[in-house]
């Protein structure tokens, strides 16, 4: 039997608890689990890459204890679908919070299949009580000094604090 192995890019910047959530259920999609951190050399993102790596992984740690070891952090520039060839990666993790999200996912994996027929989409419906977490949400609250514990897994607050904290 070959392993199938999964591509779930974002920034992850921060790691949310929907984050967290997606990366649980993928596990049961997939052997091996591609958290793919997005880079871009035109935006300056809160956490360095090496930052996200390890709070990905200290959260994989604790979180899913041996099957931490099949999520595997990588690096990835230009199109997704790249990065997944280079991989080897069978399938593309989508999260989706609601119908927005859902449109565009919808969206983005035509596009997708076009560019890459061999690369299989699979949406992954968030947890009710993670839906309404967006990163961009989290560091706007962070930034104001309001309480982030509800959507992110305990390791990334003290560092995610100490972020703004350092900023002023």
């Amino acid at each position: 039997m070959t392993s199938r192995h999964a591509i779930y890019a974002g920034s992850f910047d921060p790691l949310t608890n929907g984050h967290l959530d997606v990366l649980k259920a993928s596990l049961a999609v997939a052997d091996t689990v591609y958290a793919a951190i997005g880079t871009h050399p035109g935006k300056a993102p809160l956490f360095s890459f090496d930052e996200r790596v390890a709070l990905i992984e200290t959260v994989a740690a604790q979180e899913f204890g041996k099957d931490a070891s099949r999520i595997k952090v990588v690096a990835f520039d230009g199109l997704v679908i790249d990065a997944a060839r280079k991989l080897k990666a069978s399938i593309m993790i989508r999260g989706l919070r609601d119908g927005t999200d859902l449109d565009y996912e919808m969206q983005m994996a035509g596009m997708n299949e076009t560019m890459a027929p061999e690369l299989q989409t699979v949406f992954l419906p968030a947890s009710p009580s993670v839906r309404t977490i967006t990163a961009t949400l989290v560091r706007q609250i962070a930034s104001m000094g309001g309480d982030i514990r509800p959507f992110v897994p305990k390791a990334v607050v003290a560092p995610l604090k100490a972020k703004f904290k350092s900023r002023k």
